[in-house]
């Protein structure tokens, strides 16, 4: 069964909150909604949907939820074609901002947030609570007018953004704890993917490695590159020539046995990018 794709009216119509003013942007106080769905099989979304929500008492995934965590407000921001699914307990709070791409897409092409599918949450610090919670009560303040302005709530989506990127940078740190083990785990699997699976063709994605740390392959790239200076696919790509260097160093393979080995479909793929990272071409680099 295909996953059903809504639009602003379509999305409030499905959770029940109605009073839809506009079919590009739509706000969401969640204060006294005790007649929304309160759980869905995934669906996907054709908007942008920043929200807040009050202290969670359910678990995460691994490496989401550190133990002083469960008593802070959290948020998530969501980008069209992003599945969301959900089941939730009654009494509600918080706020929904929806907001159409035509009004979004320039702002958010700056911010890698904003397309991590996961749902990887903002754990608010007590001060970014205060800063947050009033921003998006201001935003519920200008659509309650009769005539509000799009133009200032968009403004304040964009300031809110500009928080978010700063609060996320302080979550990595904050967590650096967990963190380390994934960029830990990251290593370990990168070595071990090469070790265990020569026969299998092509090189691994920064997917493939965030998936195995239950995380979406933005926040992940964010989260290594955060550490470490390099995004995963540096580190993947510098393995690889790691690799293609001891093998050309110390065994008699040819250089077409080793651009199989290491996952390249063609070996004129692989001495292109050799020559890419080092400078030489890999026979140029077996005869020195």
């Amino acid at each position: 069964m295909s996953t059903r794709i809504l639009s602003i009216p379509e999305f409030c119509r499905y959770l029940n909150v109605g009073n839809l003013k506009s079919e590009d942007l739509h706000v969401v106080n969640f204060e006294g909604k005790n007649d929304m769905r309160l759980k869905s099989e995934p669906v996907t979304i054709d908007f942008y949907l920043l929200a807040i929500k009050p202290p969670m008492d359910s678990k995460l995934a691994p490496y989401a939820l550190l133990e002083d965590q469960t008593d802070s407000s959290y948020m998530y921001v969501d980008c069209p074609q992003n599945t969301l699914s959900w089941e939730i307990q009654p009494p509600f709070s918080g706020y929904a901002i929806m907001v159409s791409a035509k009004y979004l897409d320039k702002y958010a092409k700056d911010y890698t947030f904003v397309h991590y599918n996961n749902h990887e949450a903002l754990f608010l610090t007590k001060d970014e609570e205060t800063i947050l919670w009033d921003l998006f009560g201001k935003v519920d303040h200008e659509f309650g007018k009769e005539h509000y302005s799009s133009t200032v709530i968009i403004s304040y989506v964009n300031l809110i953004l500009t928080y978010v990127k700063g609060f996320y940078d302080r979550q990595f740190d904050t967590r650096s704890n967990i963190y380390h083990k994934v960029i830990a785990d990251f290593y370990k699997n990168l070595e071990k993917h090469f070790r265990e699976n020569e026969s299998i063709p092509g090189l691994p994605s920064v997917a493939y490695f965030a998936q195995s740390s239950y995380l979406s392959p933005n926040y992940f790239g964010d989260l290594i590159k955060h550490f470490t200076g390099k995004s995963p696919l540096d580190h993947i790509q510098d393995h690889v020539v790691m690799l293609a260097k001891d093998k050309l160093r110390n065994t008699t393979l040819s250089i077409s046995e080793i651009s199989y080995s290491l996952g390249f479909d063609y070996p004129n793929y692989f001495a292109r990018f050799f020559r890419k990272k080092t400078g030489l071409s890999p026979k140029v680099f077996r005869n020195q």
